[in-house]
């Protein structure tokens, strides 16, 4: 059986103006339509919600509420970071959608050095991130999934090479599982070649590492990665002006 997977860092619904992509209009519903276009069975979403002021979490998150209308049959998981009066005003929240029932949900914080940058002429420090997960069964077979997105240390003029500790972080949590997994993600590394390498160390290869999916930088950022126990059968990157993300979509089977 093959069955399709959906990466997608959707911005939290900020669409993509060439002319003035930070100033771009919020329509959430672009983000909610590119989604439904795939009709994969399994959709890996980062960057789901925007941080409101002062790091605060809205009790009903409106981005994934209404996706989970769009999806009306589909399980699902979704989760903040921890709330953080530093966080900064963009796109935060992790979400899994599944056709088949989801179980043994996990969530684990990935703390952030204090490596200080300047916002606005303020000197901050990035908050934490996250990785989550949750287990499904397709045809008998197990199925892990887990889903990230991790800190952009080009941005603070520093690498995740020099500061490994979310990706290790992430590698410990490859290494757990003893079946069929497919980890997705923003992993945020400009310099991917690193992280596909580490991953391999752990028993696991991305789908795709030469096209680029983000449109400010000519950089390979989102990533399908699966175990021997999987077989991609077919990728492709979309371009789509839902986000400053391109969508990334592979089809997989079970080799075993």
């Amino acid at each position: 059986m093959r069955f399709k997977v959906l990466q997608f860092n959707m911005q939290f619904g900020q669409v993509w103006d060439d002319a003035n992509p930070d100033q771009a209009p919020i329509n959430p519903e672009c983000a909610v339509d590119e989604i439904l276009s795939h009709n994969a069975d399994i959709i890996m979403l980062q960057e789901v919600e925007r941080a409101e002021p002062g790091g605060s979490h809205p009790p009903v998150p409106p981005n994934y509420t209404r996706i989970k209308q769009a999806l009306d049959g589909y399980h699902s998981t979704f989760s903040f970071p921890r709330a953080d009066p530093r966080e900064l005003p963009f796109g935060i929240g992790l979400a899994i959608f599944c056709r088949w029932p989801l179980h043994n949900t996990v969530c684990v914080n990935l703390p952030s050095p204090p490596v200080e940058f300047e916002f606005y002429g303020e000197k901050k420090t990035p908050t934490d991130r996250l990785l989550i997960g949750a287990s499904t069964m397709i045809e008998g077979h197990e199925l892990r999934l887990l889903n990230t997105h991790l800190l952009a240390f080009f941005m603070l003029k520093s690498s995740s090479e020099e500061n490994r500790q979310q990706r290790d972080l992430v590698a410990q949590e490859l290494a757990k599982c003893t079946c069929p997994t497919i980890l997705t993600g923003d992993f945020n590394v400009s310099k991917h070649e690193s992280l596909v390498d580490q991953f391999g160390s752990v028993g696991y290869k991305t789908v795709q590492s030469a096209e680029i999916t983000w449109r400010r930088r000519p950089y390979v950022l989102d990533h399908i990665f699966y175990n021997d126990w999987l077989r991609p059968v077919d990728w492709q990157v979309k371009p789509t002006p839902a986000s400053d993300h391109h969508a990334l979509v592979a089809e997989f089977e079970f080799t075993r």
